[in-house]
């Protein structure tokens, strides 16, 4: 560092010992600003280190752990790389941070926290690191979200894609296991390490924003949720009944002529252009890898190019989403570490601004139902139709709502008619679509006139480190970090697909929004 950047870190961290209560989480992203950027460090970091090394013996214990925050941020700025500079520089600490390790006593304090983080940086330190942190007794997922975040590739068995939100919450058979040893064997060296690399930096991101959100608001808590429609049930889904689907005859329309469709067990038949489409289990593929009068297209168009995408359709997937991997999501994207906002209040938002009027009501990214029952109870069973394009989520869905039609079929695509549908609900999904802008238009083009959309998803935090850790997370389908909204650009979608909010709620970093559609 150059002498006046040094003084003007001093002087920084001189207001940051300093600040008054209420000022520690502007001082501290005044730190931030100084040394890092949206996940690099700046060049001064790395002399920097030290200083902010020594500050942790001089500060209060509040202020302490948004020190050992900053910390992990600037061991992190190299990833995947730990052996760079200024990792190097925060490791020369790790003595100290051990003992403040041994030190500590409450597994869930924003303290503990806040070292769990940092330590998670130095897997070389791996043994010292879990036997300093062993007495601390911490829950299954903490623990193996440090265990993991330590642990290095086993290049002759890789173990990737079951690493968030953490080890524990995939309780998986010997036969799952090796589902995945299938599918990684036809992966690439390079594409194994960027997903081990990726599913590395979801670990750390969990665990730096429930250390950054403890810092100021103290101890997490879990959202419960007390619902029936919360149980597992086994994966067993049921031939349907065709009358299931012929209450729908008006929003089922052949997605290459718009014809009629007739319905039998395994099979829609068009009457107009003679097309068929396969129905497994009362799941009717609409997909665009069929095609009139074929199966399943070889086009690589079609097909899912990317053997990557197995991650997402890993057995069983639609109950693990549900039980571990949905809640953990909503804890960090919503920011939701106190669990202010409950399923019980999804339900209740649902039931009170999912209107309709007697037609097909659309859940749209059903997963694996949870939600799809509270439309069923909110509207009636034999007006809901389900869509997800992850068929192994659907059979899922299948399992526990037998009464249920579903339809595999793309959100950037909806495979129905303009103005079909009278309702659509579209929870928790939007930002799992790669064109947000493109499946509102859809919903918009498909409802009819004064038919509503009830829509709950995330925006991007105002903290620039909490947004560093929503992005942070590397899914199969995200190689590339995820992506969340600003508020302006949902309202921008909506209006331009036609439709006006009617009610909106923004608590933490979740979006609720009711839009109705205009007349044309």
């Amino acid at each position: 560092m150059t002498e006046t950047a040094e003084i003007t870190f001093n002087e920084l961290l001189g207001s940051y010992r300093d600040a008054a209560p209420h000022r520690i989480d502007d001082a501290f992203h005044d730190l931030v600003d100084a040394l890092w950027t949206d996940g690099a460090a700046r060049p001064t970091a790395a002399s920097a280190v030290p200083e902010l090394i020594g500050a942790l013996d001089s500060v209060d214990g509040d202020r302490r752990g948004y020190l050992l925050v900053l910390l992990g941020l600037l061991a992190e700025a190299e990833h995947p790389a730990t052996d760079g500079p200024v990792a190097t520089a925060v490791r020369e600490g790790i003595d100290g941070y051990l003992d403040a390790a041994r030190g500590a006593t409450e597994p869930d304090a924003p303290l503990t926290l806040a070292l769990l983080y940092l330590l998670a940086h130095f897997p070389t330190d791996r043994a010292r690191i879990l036997d300093a942190t062993r007495h601390l007794g911490l829950d299954a997922p903490d623990r193996t979200r440090l265990e993991r975040a330590l642990d290095t590739l086993d290049e002759a068995d890789p173990n990737i894609g079951r690493a968030w939100p953490s080890p524990a919450e995939w309780n998986i058979s010997e036969a799952e296991r090796e589902f995945d040893r299938r599918w990684i064997r036809a992966l690439t060296p390079t594409q194994v390490r960027t997903t081990w690399d990726g599913d590395t930096r979801s670990v750390l991101a969990t665990m730096g924003a429930k250390a950054l959100w403890a810092q100021g608001n103290g101890k997490p808590a879990a959202a419960v949720d007390p619902s029936p429609h919360n149980l597992v049930v086994e994966t067993n889904p049921r031939d349907l009944d065709p009358a299931a689907f012929e209450r729908h005859r008006e929003a089922l329309k052949c997605p290459a002529c718009r014809g009629s469709l007739t319905f039998d067990t395994t099979v829609a038949r068009c009457g107009q252009c003679d097309a068929a489409y396969g129905i497994t289990h009362g799941v009717l593929d609409l997909s665009q890898r069929l095609r009139p009068g074929a199966g399943k297209s070889d086009s690589s168009d079609d097909a899912e190019a990317d053997v990557l995408q197995n991650a997402a359709v890993l057995a069983g997937i639609g109950f693990h989403y549900e039980q571990g991997m949905r809640p953990n999501f909503l804890r960090i994207m919503g920011r939701n570490w106190s669990g202010e906002v409950t399923p019980t209040d999804e339900d209740e938002y649902i039931a009170a601004h999912l209107w309709h009027r007697g037609g097909t009501v659309l859940d749209l990214a059903a997963a694996a139902g949870r939600w799809t029952a509270v439309v069923c109870e909110a509207v009636g069973t034999e007006r809901v139709l389900a869509l997800d394009l992850n068929e192994a989520m659907l059979y899922d869905l299948r399992s526990r709502l037998t009464e249920v039609p579903a339809v595999r079929g793309d959100a950037l695509d909806l495979p129905f008619p303009d103005a079909s549908l009278d309702a659509v609900n579209f929870w928790n999904a939007l930002q799992a679509v790669p064109d947000a802008g493109r499946a509102i238009a859809e919903i918009g083009r498909c409802l009819r006139p004064g038919g509503t959309l009830t829509l709950m998803t995330f925006r991007w935090d105002d903290s620039p480190v909490y947004r560093y850790y929503q992005r942070s997370h590397h899914f199969p389908a995200r190689p590339d970090g995820f992506v969340l909204f600003e508020i302006a650009e949902i309202k921008q979608w909506l209006d331009d697909a036609g439709l006006t909010i009617v009610a909106e709620s923004y608590p933490g970093t979740f979006v609720f929004v009711t839009a109705e559609r205009r007349p044309s």
